[in-house]
């Protein structure tokens, strides 16, 4: 079931706005207005409103990385070897192309970070030619993606 706590500023209208984008962000607002019986004009003011209010924080194109050659996908955990490198570890993880994600976490790990690769040799060398080369980083475990179950977006 999902949660029913909802955005103090969004209404039922807003949320049948983002449930239709978050199933295809390129619909056309105008299709949208018709999908809702409303104004072209008034989606429009809607989605202007949300992203203002920081709801909505852009579009964009999700690519399927095993497509482009990711053979390769993994969740890594990264332990630090003091809490504070934390915050300068994750701003040199960005600096690396394949970590396409990054998470501080509770427990056992200070980071978790999702990595593509292209094969386990890339991989290796993007765990111990880079990510190991990072002041403070003390140690890494992955866990291998063999794909996802499902994806879904946030509930609305």
């Amino acid at each position: 079931m999902a949660s029913t706590k909802k955005n103090e500023n969004t209404d039922y209208l807003d949320r049948e706005i983002m449930q239709k984008l978050s199933e295809n962000g390129r619909i056309p607002f105008s299709d949208l207005a018709k999908e809702l019986n409303i104004s072209n004009s008034l989606v429009h003011l809607r989605v202007k409103k949300l992203q203002e209010a920081g709801v909505i924080t852009g579009f964009s194109v999700k690519l399927n990385a095993k497509e482009l050659g990711f053979e390769t996908i993994t969740y890594t955990g990264i332990v630090t070897k003091e809490a504070r490198y934390s915050y300068s570890i994750a701003e040199k993880l960005k600096e690396i192309p394949e970590v396409i994600e990054c998470h501080w976490v509770s427990g056992k790990y200070a980071l978790f970070i999702k990595i593509v690769s292209f094969n386990n040799e890339e991989l290796r060398k993007i765990l111990y030619e880079q990510i190991h080369q990072i002041e403070g980083v003390g140690s890494t475990d992955s866990f291998f993606s063999f794909g996802a179950a499902f994806e879904k977006n946030l509930p609305v």
